[in-house]
């Protein structure tokens, strides 16, 4: 293994309401095919080797299940993940509403003022049915100093976009390899 870089592992949380297309999404990203039929999800968890900026990433994508305002964020939904993808339908309202009130319990567990977050609206392939416009996803994530994409699991449009601006959401805020440097001065007390 001398002279091949070790792969650089991160957790991902994919979490959302039920039925926005989470699973479809991890599915055609990790598996390249599309979901036709809806199964609610308890919890998966899959494996994908990354590459990204020319160092591979060991992805453990959390596949969870649909959240709603009583749903309970737990521990495993913050402890050790590195970054999330908060998915809404563009078709849903609801869901998109969902995305601010998930993302306002991670930071409330995790302690912290922002996360590496995608902002995913996906199904943009059903544009008819379409209830949130672009401008609206845009602005959240805005708000939230958060990635955003428009995405199609079924079509195949920027699913694999969504993974690499989480790895980069993450990579921003991982602390520089480089540490300041230190004055050397000593007290003694």
């Amino acid at each position: 293994m001398a002279g091949r870089d070790v792969l650089k592992k991160r957790k991902i949380a994919v979490l959302g309401s039920r039925s926005v297309g989470k699973s479809s999404l991890i599915v055609q990203f990790v598996e390249n095919h599309f979901i036709e039929s809806y199964y609610p999800t308890i919890e998966s968890t899959f494996t994908k080797s990354v590459p990204y900026k020319g160092t591979e990433y060991d992805c453990e994508i959390i596949d969870t299940a649909g959240q709603d305002e009583y749903s309970l964020l737990g521990p495993k939904h913050a402890i050790g993940i590195h970054g999330y993808v908060l998915v809404y339908s563009i078709t849903s309202r609801k869901s998109f509403n969902m995305v601010q009130i998930i993302y306002d319990k991670i930071i409330d567990f995790c302690g912290v003022m922002d996360i590496p977050c995608v902002i995913v609206g996906a199904k943009m392939d059903l544009k008819n049915s379409r209830q949130v416009t672009p401008a609206e996803g845009q602005q959240l994530a805005e708000a939230n100093k958060a990635a955003w994409i428009e995405t199609s699991a079924k079509t195949n449009v920027n699913v694999g976009n969504v993974f690499e601006m989480c790895l980069a959401e993450i990579e921003k805020r991982a602390p520089s390899k480089q540490p300041e440097p230190v004055q050397k001065s000593c007290i003694i007390m």
